[in-house]
């Protein structure tokens, strides 16, 4: 077998792989990712940052660009990024107005610090973004929903 041939088997391999884990919805797109011990003060932190034009076009630019948050949650915030196609569970869909609704500012905050457990968030403050560009991109997020009620 030629270093080719070997090349295609594994990457035959790599590809089924990867189309067997893919997750596609998220499981329950409501469950809190905050561990029950930590989710007073989670729920208790307020978002510092106005939400205003300005500031949501900043959280987008790092959400595109230095926080790679769009690599697994999408451009679009839809959680179909294309790293996050082969993470179980996927990653949080944004557009989902319910799931704003039920998780406060400081929960989303907590798990961009922190990670998330059991998923492919791993934590991003202060590797990738800073405190203040965290709650930015908290403010993009939630500009994904367009229900307006």
């Amino acid at each position: 077998m030629g270093h080719f041939s070997k090349f295609l088997g594994i990457s035959a391999a790599l590809m089924l792989l990867s189309v067997s884990a893919y997750a596609g919805e998220e499981k329950d797109p409501l469950k809190a990712r905050v561990p029950a011990d930590q989710m007073a003060d989670a729920r208790a932190m307020k978002n510092p940052v106005a939400v205003t034009p300005e500031n949501i076009a900043k959280g987008k630019a790092i959400f595109e660009g230095k926080g790679t948050c769009f690599n697994c949650h999408g451009r679009d915030g839809d959680g179909m990024g294309e790293a996050g196609k082969i993470l179980n569970p996927a990653p949080r869909n944004f557009t989902n107005c319910k799931f704003h609704k039920k998780r406060k500012d400081g929960e989303l905050f907590w798990v961009i610090k922190n990670g998330s457990a059991g998923t492919g968030m791993v934590p991003l403050i202060p590797a990738a973004v800073t405190e203040e560009e965290a709650w930015l991109v908290i403010n993009y997020e939630r500009s994904f929903c367009k229900d307006k009620e």
